[in-house]
């Protein structure tokens, strides 16, 4: 079958699945804003499909290859002086970002989830810095050198997940008020469930730590010929302390400024590539017709088939990552609506990955057009097709901004992985054996934990250096690790009658299996499409390289069959218990957001002045300040005592930073738009008499 057929054909039914969910829950429909929810959704995958079509089926002419008649390529370091000066300007630069925004974390939701105060749009560009890591420009630029626009695949796939995600997930988790995805089974399925999935997603996130500083030392190797270990260890080194200091506002605020600057430096790189070789028509002729389909063949290569990236990355790791992953779920709470929080996903899915597909590859694509046109040695290592493409074509200064912005990546990813592991430190580990503890006490954890993170991150480097390549490590880690935690969660919010028993097993049982194939990869044999088995040599756990991607179709069949058998024989929790937690019942979650019954729906935006006051308390389950509005302004947001309300400095454009949430605990005849805040409000609000504007949720 060609690979594109059956990425739609399975990918569409995960698709249909979610917008069944959100029609059946008033997301999707024939008018008005659901109208607008199902043409968005439908046209997006729409695009995202023309656009692979075109690629792997248009006819396009090839240029004939010229052959190189230049010296062996032989690697000596790269760059000058000052490109390493701009490097260390760089690491200089973030550490002051990040310390200089995180001055006000005083407590633990400010170091989670920085206020859960921020726009979409600043959510949308830290989320894409934290999906490029370090490992992405130098693997995919080393896939991309070799099997050209189908390294791709690996962007243009996640709005398969895009309805369910937005419409049956984010609603849930965000008005659950949850601090972590094992906070979340705790409630759902019991404490058991808590401990598996805890360890579970330690592990997982944990080893994303360590692949992202092999990745960087490897990088800092080959640029200045470093020992792998001892450059990860200095750049873990730069990204735990700011972290440490600021925590989620400092890993926002940083990856705002990294998330632009790899965008900018990878599009660059792209563009010297293009005119050195005359224009787009020269550079798009001297890539290989083979070069420019969207698709590798279904299941050919055992180094990268199609099905195997479609099931391993597709299926299993996006997934994982939107849904499960404790980064990226503290940066969707991190936004100050749900709606906020849907805008980001959709600018992230739709217009940042594509853009970043171009980005983390566009060092493998010009270098194979490079070697097309006979301009450099073809014999170069696709692992350092990035370095050799920039160093050949950026002038002194501007390659040391694209090192940098490698350099960005790592730190980008590697900050929120490492908040994340805090969070779940804290909130899994530490609360439950000190519920009584200070959030002063809490906050102290979460900071030791962000260091220890770091070093942990940095002694299983060299158990990443044991793998081929980085593209290796990473897939066989993924694709072995997230079918339990992905079948457990997707079953236990769409499945009511999916059970805590069945939860249990299906997170230990599959875990075990996978396990199993590693030992005994012929598990894999009829899971795995036809694509050969890969000879590897004895060993405990050589298996491990054995139809790595296709382990996680494996691992995800399994894992269904596990959770939906048990679930048969076993009893599920009354849906009185689950409310609020499972599809279908977002209204019982906003009732437990809110302390009170609501809607999804905000108010327009309406100007206002802040006034001190003297109320302190807080109210509510969100423990959130009081505030007293003027009669005229709650009638503009139709409000009333007990709503919640958002209040932001009037600057639209600082995206946040000085604004908060708060229960209207009193209305009053005050005029001129006013509202009335506490001391602690008006530190955040950033002062008294400056224009604020002002919405009402829920």
């Amino acid at each position: 079958m060609d690979a594109l057929v059956y990425q739609y054909s399975v990918g569409g039914v995960v698709f249909a699945a979610g917008l069944y969910f959100a029609w059946r829950q008033g997301y999707v429909g024939t008018s008005g804003a659901q109208l607008r929810n199902l043409v968005l959704l439908v046209g997006g995958l729409a695009a995202v499909f023309g656009i692979q079509a075109y690629l792997q089926y248009a006819p396009m002419e090839e240029a004939a290859q010229v052959p190189y008649t230049g010296e062996p390529y032989v690697r000596t370091q790269l760059g000058t002086p000052i490109d390493y000066a701009i490097m260390v300007g760089y690491f200089v630069a973030m550490l002051a970002i990040g310390t200089w925004f995180g001055r006000g974390s005083t407590s633990t939701k400010d170091f989670f989830f920085g206020g859960q105060r921020f726009s979409w749009w600043l959510i949308a560009f830290s989320m894409v810095a934290t999906t490029i890591g370090s490992y992405s420009f130098v693997k995919y630029s080393k896939i991309a050198f070799g099997y050209g626009i189908a390294s791709s695949q690996t962007y243009l796939n996640d709005w398969l997940w895009a309805p369910l995600l937005m419409f049956g997930w984010l609603p849930l988790l965000y008005f659950s008020r949850v601090v972590s995805i094992p906070e979340y089974f705790a409630r759902r399925f019991g404490p058991g469930a808590r401990q598996v999935a805890t360890w579970l997603l330690l592990v997982y996130l944990v080893g994303y730590v360590g692949i992202n500083l092999f990745t960087m030392g490897q990088a800092l190797s080959i640029l200045l010929g470093w020992p792998v270990f001892w450059s990860a260890a200095g750049v873990a080194a730069v990204s735990a302390v700011y972290v440490t200091f600021g925590g989620q506002t400092s890993v926002i605020m940083t990856d705002l400024f990294q998330g632009a600057m790899l965008l900018a430096t990878g599009l660059i790189l792209l563009l010297l590539g293009i005119d050195y070789l005359g224009g787009f028509d020269e550079f798009w002729v001297h890539l290989p017709r083979g070069h420019r389909q969207a698709f590798v063949p279904l299941n050919e290569d055992p180094n990268y088939p199609a099905v195997g990236i479609f099931w391993q990355d597709a299926m299993a790791n996006s997934a994982m990552f939107y849904f499960l992953n404790q980064g990226m779920v503290m940066r969707l709470l991190s936004a100050r609506s749900v709606k906020d929080s849907r805008k980001a996903v959709t600018t992230v899915m739709l217009v940042l990955m594509p853009i970043a597909a171009l980005v983390v590859a566009s060092g493998g694509w010009v270098a194979k057009a490079l070697t097309h046109a006979g301009v450099i040695d073809p014999n170069i290592e696709g692992k350092e097709a990035f370095f050799v493409a920039a160093d050949f074509l950026a002038m002194p200064g501007v390659f040391g901004l694209i090192m940098a912005a490698l350099t960005a990546a790592l730190m980008s990813t590697v900050d929120t992985l490492v908040t994340a592991v805090a969070a779940i430190a804290v909130n899994d580990l530490y609360v439950p054996r000190r519920p009584k503890s200070t959030d002063e006490q809490r906050l102290r954890v979460a900071r030791i934990s962000s260091v220890t993170i770091s070093v942990v991150g940095v002694a299983l480097v060299p158990v990443f250096m044991q793998f081929g390549s980085i593209y290796s490590a990473h897939g066989a880690f993924t694709a072995a690790v997230t079918p339990p935690l992905v079948v457990s969660l997707l079953l236990g919010v769409f499945w009511r009658r999916y059970t805590p028993t069945a939860a249990l097993w299906t997170m230990v049982g599959g875990s075990i299996a996978i396990f199993a194939s590693v030992v005994w990869p012929e598990l894999i044999a009829p899971f795995a499409h036809g694509v050969p088995m890969k000879e590897v040599e004895d060993g405990f756990l050589a298996g491990k390289d054995v139809w790595k991607f296709m382990r996680a179709f494996y691992g995800i069949v399994v894992c269904a069959a596990i959770g939906v058998g048990v679930s048969l024989f076993t009893k599920a929790r009354p849906i009185e218990d689950v409310k609020g937690l499972v599809w279908g019942t977002v209204e019982d979650a906003i009732a437990w957001y809110k302390g009170a019954p609501g809607k999804e729906v905000e108010s327009d935006w309406a100007p206002a002045t802040a006034r001190a006051g003297d109320d302190d308390r807080r109210l509510g389950p969100g423990l959130l300040p009081v505030v007293t509005l003027d009669e005229g302004l709650a009638a503009t947001i139709g409000a009333n005592v007990g709503d919640l309300v958002y209040l932001s400095d009037a600057r639209a454009w600082l995206g946040g930073l000085k604004a908060s949430h708060a229960v209207i605990d009193g209305i009053e005849q005050l005029g001129d738009g006013a509202i009335v805040v506490g001391p602690t409000l008006v530190r955040v609000l950033g002062g008294t008499d400056k224009p604020l504007r002002v919405k009402r949720l829920y």
